[in-house]
């Protein structure tokens, strides 16, 4: 399975991105197909397909598209993003703006014309003239969108105003022209002013739609101008060259002054300083650098001056990588968002057959002009554009806020899960611990000191590269202990260690009632105990997963007595702790826990339980695999953002809630008030109004939940 990238132009709204994804998804070995409207770009997952045939199928679809190969230059994207989103809302300001200059004072002049007594035959033609201009200069923006729908048998949130406001022109042009060069006076009136004012005022949603939007999804764009424009080259003499971020290959030298963003990831060659990582760890504190210390793209050099070596190229840095999650989360769906793309799929038809039976039934009744404005305004309340919003703004608020936290969501489907999360379960080393063993206690046998123990057992464990030799070597360095070389080493699974140390053999075994006992020459000299240190924030993070009603469980390949203790330490339940698992164990154990269910680890023996689970969590620093088997990704040195991130989701998830009633309430209440005419003659404009304050109740939704989430970023940092 690969993935391929589009950029696609002219989306505009919720139903463009389903457009295109439907026509992806049709093509024959796409697995999925996801588009983000916040940055145009389309991501194909699927088997041996051609990029540019994907391209083809998009652009046949109605939208312009092209593959992308180069990875992401974040301050290109960036532009791209804002220019995208300020050209969307500018063409809807323009309509709204034109509309209303058109709608406002000649509706005045229609209803005053006669108590002002300067109504004539001048006035229809009047009415005419504006209404046809609204048609071709503000209608454009819908027509357009239809007819390319209806080219592809299909039909979009656009339909509904296309049909609804044309059938209002037209049949007042049939009236106009009847009675204007046929002398017919049919006895109905005009709706010229209506039509215009349906367009107005959608555009005007429109247009608050795509301005909200903007706001909405400028969390990406600050992630993204977290990366310089630019970055300064330095050569062998000391002279400096500014060029493009996106331009930097792997490989060069880069100058980073005090106070300037890293531009490209990279190794510290030269220089001492401290550096600021919380874009990525979620810490505010700086890291101390020297030589030899990773830099990561976008964090902030805040003391000294020092030299990188890039180790990747300018489009594949850390803040790429990251800001393709976050696109990738924006523009994937979750399964109720899945329900609600149904459920507009078959409205507009639906409503479409309303239409036509209210039409029928009032003409029947004899009563053709209330049918008509009936008809109309069951087509414009109608409008499902709330509906395909409902779920993409609140993900892409919460994937945003998120990132900016270190929180890297990769699909909207993990964020809806974990906002139902029922079990949380936890590895247990490098996860509730630190990972990184220590010696707490060294027993020597009579006659032998605690150096002793320490120099015999680090002199055998040195060549080691287990955890435990790891501690023990280190507890000779800080003892400041000279540690003999060892000859002959060997190792035994599941055993221990062996070698010859000043010509005696010195074993270092597992024990039962310590870590390890060490024995020269066959007899126990002392024991050590090793012991992991636990997280400052775990047990604080077990105690709010359990004020949420979650239940904590604990996976541990390690005995039950010390799988225990930790778990005790933290506030985890003996009887929810499960020791002396195997990695296949983990993932059995996992599948068998109440669901929905997330699973938190950092190592590849974690991997198939993170797969296993509902929503595998990683942390940042664990190994790649499972990050790649996780659906979210936290900061290494912060596993309470594995309870922010279900707080994060559980708030997202309630806003979806919230805003698939607001979108369905407009539509299933107004519908029968306008079928039986109850909504009257003025029914078009109040159902464009009733639409319009749909989609601004969603989307000032999504922005109240952006504003609460940012609320509480700012609180807890």
């Amino acid at each position: 399975m690969e993935q391929i990238e589009l950029q696609v132009e002219e989306l505009h709204c919720a139903a463009c991105s389903s457009a295109v994804e439907k026509a992806l998804n049709a093509v024959d070995g796409v697995e999925t197909a996801a588009v983000a409207i916040a940055t145009g770009r389309a991501t194909v997952s699927s088997t041996n397909l051609d990029g540019e045939f994907l391209a083809k199928i998009a652009t046949d679809a109605g939208y312009p598209s092209i593959i992308i190969d180069e990875g992401i230059d974040p301050s290109k994207l960036a532009t791209e993003i804002e220019t995208r989103q300020k050209k969307n809302a500018s063409a809807w300001k323009r309509r709204a703006i034109l509309g209303v200059a058109i709608w406002a004072p000649f509706e005045t002049l229609h209803w005053s014309a006669d108590s002002l007594g300067i109504a004539g035959p001048w006035l229809p033609w009047a009415m005419f003239i504006a209404s046809t201009t609204a048609m071709v200069f503000v209608g454009s923006g819908f027509f357009n969108s239809a007819i390319g729908a209806a080219k592809r048998f299909k039909t979009n949130m656009d339909t509904l105003i296309t049909i609804g406001a044309s059938a209002a022109y037209f049949f007042s042009l049939f009236i106009f022209v009847s009675e204007k060069f046929f002398n017919q006076q049919l006895g109905y009136p005009m709706y010229f002013m209506e039509a215009t004012a349906l367009l107005a005022i959608i555009s005007i949603g429109h247009w608050l739609e795509a301005t909200s939007a903007a706001k909405a999804g400028s969390a990406i764009r600050e992630l993204l101008k977290m990366q310089p424009d630019t970055a300064e080259i330095i050569d062998d003499e000391g002279n400096t060259t500014k060029l493009p971020t996106g331009e930097i290959g792997e490989g060069v030298r880069l100058l980073v002054r005090p106070g300037s963003r890293i531009p490209v990831d990279g190794t510290v060659i030269d220089g001492v300083s401290e550096v600021d990582e919380s874009i990525v760890t979620g810490e505010p504190l700086p890291v101390a650098k020297n030589i030899g210390d990773n830099l990561i793209a976008g964090s902030m050099n805040t003391t000294g001056q020092i030299i990188l070596l890039t180790t990747v190229d300018g489009r594949h840095t850390t803040v790429s990588r990251i800001a393709q999650l976050v696109t990738n989360a924006q523009s994937s769906k979750a399964g109720i968002q899945r329900i609600a793309d149904k459920v507009a799929g078959i409205f507009v038809p639906i409503v479409l057959a309303i239409a036509a039976i209210t039409v029928i039934g009032w003409v029947i009744s004899g009563d053709i002009e209330t049918g008509f404005v009936s008809a109309v305004t069951i087509l414009v309340i109608s409008c499902p554009c709330a509906l395909g919003l409902a779920t993409p703004m609140a993900v892409m608020v919460a994937a945003g806020e998120s990132s900016l936290r270190g929180i890297l969501v990769k699909d909207a489907g993990s964020l809806e899960l974990a906002g139902k999360t029922r079990t949380v379960i936890f590895d247990k080393t490098g996860t509730l611990t630190l990972g990184k063993p220590v010696v707490a206690t060294i027993i020597p046998e009579a006659d032998y000191s605690k150096e002793d123990v320490v120099a015999y057992a680090a002199s055998v464990e040195l060549p080691s590269e287990h955890p435990i030799a790891y501690a023990i070597v280190q507890e000779a360095e800080k003892q400041n202990i000279i540690v003999p070389t060892v000859q002959n080493f060997e190792a035994t699974a599941g055993t221990g260690v062996h070698g010859i140390v000043n010509g005696k053999r010195v074993s270092v075994l597992r024990d039962d009632s310590a870590t390890c006992k060490v024995v020269l020459e066959g007899k126990t000299i002392g024991r050590i105990s090793v012991t992991d240190n636990i997280r400052e924030d775990a047990k604080n993070t077990i105690k709010e997963l359990h004020d949420f009603g979650i239940k904590v469980h604990m996976l541990s390949g390690d005995r039950q007595s010390t799988a225990e203790e930790v778990a005790g330490k933290v506030g985890i339940k003996p009887e929810n702790v499960h020791a002396q698992a195997s990695p296949s164990d983990k993932a059995e154990i996992v599948s068998s826990l109440p669901r929905p269910s997330m699973m938190v680890g950092d190592g590849i023996n974690d991997a198939a339980a993170l797969a296993a689970s509902d929503v595998g969590v990683a942390i940042a620093s664990g190994t790649n695999i499972a990050m790649e088997s996780a659906s979210i990704i936290i900061p290494a040195n912060n596993i309470e953002a594995t309870v922010e991130s279900i707080h994060i989701a559980k708030d997202a998830l309630k806003t979806i809630k919230q805003n698939l009633v607001f979108a369905f309430m407009y539509n299933v209440a107004a519908i029968p008030l306008a079928a039986f005419g109850v909504l009257g003659e003025n029914g078009p404009l109040i159902a464009a109004a009733a639409m319009g304050l749909s989609d601004v109740t969603v989307i000032g939704n999504a922005i109240r939940l952006k504003r609460r989430l940012r609320k509480r970023r700012i609180k807890s940092q």
